[in-house]
């Protein structure tokens, strides 16, 4: 790991969230470098401040390597317009002379979790997504809309029916204040953040774990089930022959509360398939495999 100047032949892969990028800098299909930086999502950020990150979180992580290839799967990579931001941003700062792929997270998740088989491949995280996958490619993709309009079983949305509930009287008393308290919040403080301040769904999807923290609590478990079975109504269930497919979920929402999900699948009688807390070993595995197939 200290030796990274003996390796030649470097390939850097980026599982890229609206609150954070994993990195994993590989040599002959074998990770030689993990680095974690803040999230990159080129529907909020300019160029400028996408290369900030870069260069102030990555670059010294790195120790002037430079890749040969990269692969990064981004939150906000789904349109040619997004991609090519993005693709500017790395091919200039990160790998100037090399081969740089940039595809959606969804497709990261889906060859991550499914590699070459069929099925469905879902995230939940800080956002959440889904599509259908034929083994190389996305099939369907229902539309995730966002925290706003869509996002079910994501941080994001988990945190917002969270503090609806709470300001709300939804649940007990001392449940509100003791989330007040231990985020050092007011109600005021929180519509700020919400409506005024900059990336409102990390900050949502931020106070999520007062749930697993309190899942003992009857209504703890009621919102995440509720929004689990929402995700799996609104998206799962629109895609053609779903009942047929395993359900394969990535993402840290999907794993701290991967038995209330395993319930939620169990009741919309949904085969369950792989869940796993991160995309990025798969990712590590796939390219492996498969690095020569893409080019």
């Amino acid at each position: 790991m200290n030796n990274l100047h003996t390796y030649t032949a470097l390939s850097l892969l980026a599982d890229c969230g609206s609150t954070k990028v994993d990195w994993c800098l590989t040599q002959d299909g074998n990770p030689v470098l993990r680095v974690q930086t803040a999230g990159i999502n080129p529907v909020y950020q300019s160029e400028e401040e996408m290369e900030c990150c870069i260069q102030n979180e990555l670059l010294p992580a790195l120790g002037g390597q430079v890749p040969q290839s990269l692969h990064f799967y981004g939150a906000g990579c789904a349109t040619p317009a997004l991609t090519e931001k993005v693709s500017d941003v790395l091919q200039r700062c990160i790998c100037p002379e090399g081969r740089v792929e940039v595809c959606s997270d969804m497709v990261g998740a889906a060859r991550s979790l499914l590699g070459r088989q069929a099925g469905i491949a879902c995230i939940l995280g800080t956002g959440s997504n889904s599509c259908l996958w034929d083994g190389e490619r996305m099939l369907q993709n229902v539309s995730p809309l966002g925290f706003i309009l869509g996002d079910e079983g994501s941080g994001a949305y988990l945190g917002k029916r969270l503090v609806g509930d709470l300001l709300k009287g939804q649940t007990p008393s001392y449940l509100r204040d003791a989330f007040l308290a231990r985020y050092e919040l007011t109600p005021g403080d929180i519509i700020d953040r919400v409506y005024r301040l900059p990336f409102p769904n990390r900050f949502l999807a931020s106070l999520s774990p007062f749930i697993a923290e309190h899942r003992d609590e009857p209504c703890m478990r009621r919102i995440v089930l509720e929004s689990f079975r929402a995700f799996l109504t609104r998206n799962v269930c629109l895609y053609p022959h779903y009942e047929e497919y395993p359900v394969c979920f990535t993402g840290s929402i999907a794993w701290h509360y991967r038995d209330w999900l395993g319930e939620a699948m169990s009741e919309a009688k949904l085969r369950l398939g792989v869940v796993k807390a991160s995309p990025m070993e798969g990712l590590v595995e796939y390219h492996g495999k498969y690095d020569q197939l893409l080019i």
